[in-house]
């Protein structure tokens, strides 16, 4: 208990550490809505196989997305694992003029885990990820200056879980996470007189996050294997403040005002989460998994700020995963060692956008993975390497087109540090 107490406080200074130095990577003007755009949990592994994990139990990977996945750990390994995220962004936008393109580039930490045993059929882990990211900026002229937009922040998961296996087969386990995040979504106006004001739109959240998951998995023949993976997360009131910040300056004097300072608590929401997969194992060298994921959006509630139009509105949220991944042999040569991964996936967007005539456009993604896990010679260590193609747009009117090329970088850390060497 001392060890594990001693790797808790590590890792938490280790996460605390990231979030403050972490770089939100998020560039698209969809993220103004709400709470941003929302991730998955999906590790660097994982997303090279187009974010599936529900059903995924490896002793040898943390798998965040499902905690039930923990209990699949080996009584003498510790595992760590981190991720960064690069990105290249090409975006075009419908103006009275004709479409306008332009490119942006960004990247940066993309979350921190780490997972132990608590015995024979218990693990435990803990970790930060991303829950939403925001990240924008625009700008245009008015008749007596420029009017410009900007937003940024995230709300992330401090997350510790734990699972046991009560029967052969079946695992069972929970996180429960500290929530917490600063959004900001800025309007500046600039006038030719010299002038100009911000208003700017806060929300802080401090709260806590449940989600369970259970696993089962059962052998097909001497070396196929078929795993089942149940997660749900229950909805909940959000915890936290809002208000707007005004600031006038006339080019002489600066005011600051505070308005509409309310409480989070019976105003926002998170909606119930559901997540299901199946995954098959060929012969202990192929694995295929498909995903899919449903919230119920509509049933979320989110206030808004006073004198502030409402632009979107929450409707459910419906994900759909399919991916593979290839190991040739576990104890060949190299390169037969090496994971080949392949992915895909499409996703219907927890919003949709208002347009001027009042009709909804939803949003719509959809994208191409792939990736390799490189073995590190004479370690258990892998290094990812992942690459994924990403369209976003609005429908039926693509308002901005998106595409994303994005590259992922983590290390999963996995030594026999619980060994205990032998005195000869």
């Amino acid at each position: 208990m001392k060890l594990f107490r001693l790797i808790a406080s590590i890792s938490f200074i280790t996460a605390a550490i990231a979030a403050g130095f972490a770089q939100n990577g998020t560039m698209t003007p969809y993220s103004r809505y709400a709470y941003g755009m929302l991730g998955d949990h999906a590790s660097g592994a994982q997303r090279s196989m187009g974010g599936v994990g529900y059903a995924m139990n490896s002793g040898r990977q943390i798998n965040a997305m499902n905690p039930a996945s923990y209990a699949a750990i080996d009584s003498l390994t510790f595992l760590f694992d981190i991720g960064i995220d690069l990105t290249s962004l090409h975006q075009s936008e419908l103006q009275a003029n004709g479409r306008v393109s332009q490119n942006k580039f960004g990247g940066g930490l993309d979350y921190v885990t780490l997972q132990v045993p608590l015995g024979r059929y218990m693990g435990a882990s803990l970790g930060l990820l991303p829950y939403s990211s925001v990240g924008y900026a625009f700008g245009s002229k008015i008749d007596n200056g420029i009017d410009s937009r900007q937003g940024s922040g995230s709300l992330n998961e401090f997350y510790l879980g734990i699972a046991g296996r009560p029967f052969k087969g079946f695992t069972v386990g929970a996180n429960i996470s500290y929530l917490f995040g600063t959004i900001l979504n800025d309007t500046y106006g600039y006038l030719t007189t010299g002038g100009s004001s911000l208003f700017q739109n806060q929300m802080s959240v401090r709260d806590y996050h449940l989600e369970f998951g259970i696993q089962y998995g059962v052998r097909i023949g001497r070396a196929d294997r078929l795993s089942l993976g149940l997660v749900y997360s229950p909805s909940k009131t959000l915890l936290g403040t809002a208000q707007t910040v005004v600031v006038v300056n006339d080019g002489s004097s600066q005011e600051t005002e505070v308005k509409d300072h309310h409480s989070l608590r019976g105003n926002y929401s998170l909606p119930e989460k559901w997540g299901a997969g199946i995954s098959y194992t060929f012969a202990g060298r192929l694995t295929a998994e498909f995903d899919y994921t449903y919230q119920p959006w509509s049933k979320a509630r989110y206030r808004g700020y006073e004198n502030t139009p409402t632009t979107f509105r929450f409707t459910d949220r419906s994900k759909y995963a399919l991916g593979l991944e290839l190991q040739p042999d576990q104890r060949g040569s190299y390169f037969k060692r090496v994971r080949y991964r392949l992915g895909g996936y499409y996703t219907r967007d927890y919003l949709e956008v208002l347009g001027k005539n009042g009709n909804a456009n939803g949003l719509r993604e959809f994208g191409v993975t792939a990736g390799f896990g490189f073995p590190v010679p004479s370690f258990r260590t892998i290094v990812n390497l992942g690459f994924e193609f990403k369209h976003r747009a609005a429908n039926p009117d693509p308002l901005i087109k998106e595409n994303y090329f994005n590259i992922t970088i983590g290390v999963n850390f996995n030594e026999m540090w619980f060994r205990q060497s032998k005195i000869y």
